[in-house]
């Protein structure tokens, strides 16, 4: 399976993350219009447990990944990550040791470059991570 190439800075991301709560757009002569920008934490690398550190280098690397849903689009079905169209996201298991099943924690990645993010449960929250340090 090929995965769309991550082409934009993460830095235009990370603005747009930083804006948080009700973003005011409108003329002087028109009514305001409120957009509501998506809340999502941050996460150093460093501070990830190992087994995202193998899974973020298992997409480096293009797989193999121990799973069959590895790679597949995710589609952000509880909008907890920015809004955007269907095949941009894509998610990958972090395995848990002692787990039978895949667990609950999960790599998702967008297409721009360096747009990970890691949720510990289950897609309930997401932290956007910080590979600076």
């Amino acid at each position: 399976m090929r995965i769309p190439p991550r082409i934009a800075s993460v830095t235009a991301l990370a603005a747009a993350l930083l804006i948080g709560g009700p973003v005011l757009a409108g003329s002087a002569t028109a009514a305001p219009v409120t957009y509501s920008v998506t809340a999502v934490g941050d996460i150093c690398y460093s501070a990830l447990p190992s087994q995202a550190h193998d899974t973020l280098d298992l997409i480096e690397q293009g797989g193999p990944y121990p799973y069959d849903q590895d790679g597949t689009v995710f589609q952000n079905r509880e909008g907890v990550l920015p809004s955007q169209s269907t095949g941009y996201y894509h998610e990958y298991t972090v395995i848990t040791p002692g787990s039978p099943t895949r667990g609950a924690r999960r790599i998702v990645t967008g297409e721009q470059s360096q747009e990970d993010y890691y949720t510990g449960d289950h897609y309930a929250t997401f932290d956007l991570v910080d590979h600076g340090c």
